[in-house]
Parts: C-alpha cells; sequence; structure tokens
C-alpha cells in the first residue's frame, strides 16, 4: 500500500502524498491509492459534463438517461456532472482513510522536511513525505513558486438572477468571445422546488488586467448575456398588449448580479524542493483507469 506509516520523532511519515482537492488531483489520489491533503474544496464547476462514453458502472455510478441541453444549434448530448464523480472519488478515499484531515486544515506549510497543517486557530498536525504530487492548492506555502506574467489568464464566473423574463427553455448559449464565452442557464437556487424560472452563469476568459477593468466587470457580463439573448431572438414576459403594426409587446430582461467567482488557470509554477513534483496526468486517461484502481475500494463498492 502506498500509505507507508513509519515514526519518526512521533511524527507520521507518508512515502508519497497528493496535495489538492481539484478533480484531476482526486482522480490520481484514487487511482494510486495515496494519501490526499488539501485547505479547501475545488469541486469541479457545476456544469462541466464529462464525454458520454465514460462507464462509470464500477463505482456504482449508473450511466443516467441521456442528457440534452437546448441550445440554438444541434442539441447537445451530456454525460455525467463532474462534480458527482469527484464527490464519489472523494467520499471512497475517505472511506479509505486517504483524506487524514477531511476539510478541516486550512493552510499546508512545507519547510522542507515536515509539513504543517493548521486550521485558523492552531496546528493540528505535522507529517513528512518522500515524495509530493501537486496540484494546485490556494492555501499551501513552501511547496511551489508562482510566477505571475501579463498574460495569465482566470476562469471568472458571473452569477446572474433573472428578476423577469426568467421562464424560457434554453439550456446554453456559446458566444465566440472570451468575456461571456458561454452562458448556462439552470432551475433558480433563489426559489424553492423545481422552479420554471432560470438564472444564468456566464462564463469568461480573462487576464488579471481584464479582471479590474469595468468594461470587463459583472455588470458588463450582465448587459452581455442579456445580448447575447436578445441577438438570438428570445424575449422576455408578453406584456399583454402589440404594437401598431400588430406584433406583440415584450417586457425587457430584468437582472441582478448574484456574485462572481474567479480562478486562476495554470499557472507558471516551479516546484521548491526535489522532491516535489507537478501534476501533468491527463485527465481522460485517469478517468480510463478508473476500473482498474476500483479494486482497492471492492470493499466499500459492494456495498454501495
Amino acid at each position: 500500500m502506498p500509505q507507508d506509516l513509519e515514526k519518526k520523532d512521533e511524527t507520521p511519515f507518508y512515502e508519497k502524498v497528493v496535495i489538492g482537492s481539484t478533480l484531476d488531483a482526486v482522480l490520481y489520489a484514487f487511482n494510486n491509492n495515496l494519501p490526499l491533503f488539501f485547505t479547501e474544496h475545488l469541486r469541479p464547476f457545476r456544469f462541466d459534463y464529462l464525454e458520454r462514453e465514460f462507464d462509470l458502472s464500477c463505482l456504482r455510478l449508473l450511466p443516467e438517461t441521456p442528457k440534452s441541453l437546448t441550445t440554438f444549434g444541434d442539441a447537445r448530448m451530456v454525460g455525467l456532472p463532474k462534480d458527482i464523480l469527484w464527490e464519489r472519488l472523494l467520499f471512497l478515499l475517505s472511506l479509505n482513510g486517504n483524506v487524514p484531515l477531511s476539510n478541516l486544515c486550512h493552510t499546508l506549510r512545507y519547510d522542507g522536511k515536515r509539513v504543517v497543517c493548521s486550521n485558523e486557530y492552531s496546528k493540528i498536525m505535522e507529517f513528512e513525505f518522500s515524495e509530493c504530487v501537486y496540484f494546485d492548492d490556494p492555501g499551501t506555502l513552501g511547496f511551489v513558486e508562482e510566477k505571475t506574467l501579463d498574460d495569465d489568464m482566470y476562469i471568472c464566473y458571473d452569477y446572474i438572477a433573472f428578476n423577469k423574463g426568467g421562464k424560457h427553455e434554453i439550456d446554453y448559449i456559446k458566444t465566440a468571445d472570451d468575456f461571456v464565452s458561454e452562458i448556462w442557464f439552470y432551475s433558480s437556487d433563489r426559489i424553492d422546488g423545481n422552479t420554471p424560472v432560470r438564472d444564468a452563469c456566464a462564463v469568461s476568459k480573462l487576464t488579471a488586467n481584464q479582471l479590474i477593468d469595468f468594461d470587463y466587470s459583472q455588470t458588463m457580463a450582465r448587459f452581455k448575456v442579456i445580448h447575447e439573448m436578445e441577438s438570438r431572438g428570445m424575449k422576455g414576459t408578453f406584456a399583454h398588449g402589440y404594437t401598431s403594426a400588430g406584433n406583440p409587446k415584450h417586457y425587457k430582461f430584468r437582472t441582478t448580479s448574484i456574485r462572481r467567482q474567479t480562478h486562476k488557470r495554470a499557472s507558471h509554477q516551479q516546484p521548491q524542493s526535489e522532491n516535489i513534483k507537478i501534476a501533468e496526468d491527463c485527465t481522460t486517461r485517469m478517468l480510463q483507469n478508473i476500473p482498474q484502481a476500483c479494486v482497492a475500494y471492492d470493499r466499500f463498492l459492494r456495498q454501495m
């Protein structure tokens, strides 16, 4: 078993550890049966889907009825949401004792010999390792050195509430721009139940300078979403009246910004120690290796 514990001055020692909580990090730890440490849950974006051809029945994730997204072109067929896979893998890792600190750790600091794990009040654990596979984690110190460049890119998610005009059947809009490159519509989280009212999430690819530019702000993202909808013929609520030409009148879309989330894309990282490796594994290859890795978790999967 990769997790080979010894005692060195009462400090746990791991032969190999994984740092991070992205889907790739969880996949790597699962496939190699390794302990996973992280400071924040970096779960996949709620509208990221797997390709339909991936068979995850070995994880007791049975294929659902094929999901089709309504767009302005051909229907888009998608597979299982990535966050469901992420939750299942993290759950199995936890059952197998490979998530020692769960979500209790807020910082991980490496001094070249030991990793000090702390919550917001005090140290909760120390450990040593022979090798570390590093994925991105916002609360780590001493593992990698990041170089900030002018062309660093960020993924930006702008969540937008529709106060008027939110009832329609469209699931997804793809644009030709980096600013609001995708628009995902979903049943509003602001209303209990399966409401027909839809809110939106606009996805943008922005530089650090664009993030502080008003032309790329939450307000402008909201205006761009409305523009993309109207340019495709979408209209607000029927206003119970007609123009002099006999065309039905519609209210304008009325929206407000809910929140903005930003995530830095793959940055320029340099390991600060020879025993730290920057992860380079391919997501597709790791997904294909899941059935073989499930053997190590069979005693849990048989009960699911």
